[in-house]
């Protein structure tokens, strides 16, 4: 799988819902995940998301790496070690991007101001800390839509036809602290094209209620690893 691919897979959802993204994107983006075709011009789209393309850039340029690279890609949506090199000044930069995006510049500067001391480019930290519609102004930011835009780690219970019984833990709010509660079981909407061989027991990332892609141990184990960071980091920087 290339980079592209594996940003198109988390990218559909949000502009099937035309929460982010050019507009009538989602075709393109198909033809990428399940043909291999129009790599470019999805690459192209995918770097025209208003608050993707500011954390690719930024970890790319980090690393000397090209904002599509698998590698960068991966950071940003599942997460490695490209994330651990990023400071409270590298985040700035970031949030004066997302400006440039469509972040209100007030909000960017409180959020400057109460930066915690570890914050991470991952798009987990992005929705428990900046907000899930604070650039595109298209979603309301609660825990309920954060839950549904963090990256989430999944295990399949079970396949019926198109459908997945899986089980998850999902974001809640407590005295002020947001927490990942115990596992559920929930059943979503698959696409078999996007997830060709998936099998009981394999470990999935879904994004919008999408399951996006299927992980192997080390990448599950990542995005639980970096979730809780986030969380952590993003808990840090609410007020008390």
């Amino acid at each position: 799988m290339e980079g592209v691919q594996l940003g198109a897979r988390f990218s559909l959802a949000t502009n099937r819902l035309s929460y982010c993204g050019p507009e009538n994107a989602e075709p393109l983006l198909y033809r990428a995940i399940t043909r291999n075709l129009d790599l470019e011009a999805a690459g192209e789209t995918l770097l025209k998301f208003e608050a993707l393309a500011p954390y690719l850039h930024a970890i790319a340029h980090k690393h000397g790496l090209k904002p599509l690279d698998y590698r960068v890609v991966e950071a940003y949506w599942i997460g490695n070690p490209l994330l651990d090199a990023f400071n409270r000044e590298d985040f700035k930069d970031i949030l004066m991007a997302l400006v440039r995006r469509g972040l209100p510049r007030r909000l960017a500067e409180r959020m400057i101001d109460r930066l915690p001391s570890h914050p991470l480019p991952h798009h987990a930290f992005h929705v428990c800390f900046v907000g899930v519609g604070n650039v595109t102004g298209h979603v309301e930011t609660t825990v309920q839509n954060m839950e549904s835009c963090r990256p989430a780690g999944a295990t399949v219970d079970a396949i019926e036809g198109e459908h997945l019984w899986l089980s998850k833990p999902s974001l809640r709010a407590d005295r002020g602290v947001i927490l990942l509660g115990d596992p559920e079981r929930v059943r979503v909407h698959y696409d078999p094209l996007v997830l060709p061989n998936l099998r009981k027991g394999a470990r999935v990332a879904l994004h919008w209620g999408w399951p996006a892609v299927e992980m192997d141990e080390g990448q599950a184990r990542a995005l639980e690893h970096y979730s809780r960071v986030s969380l952590e980091m993003a808990n840090e920087s609410l007020p008390r």
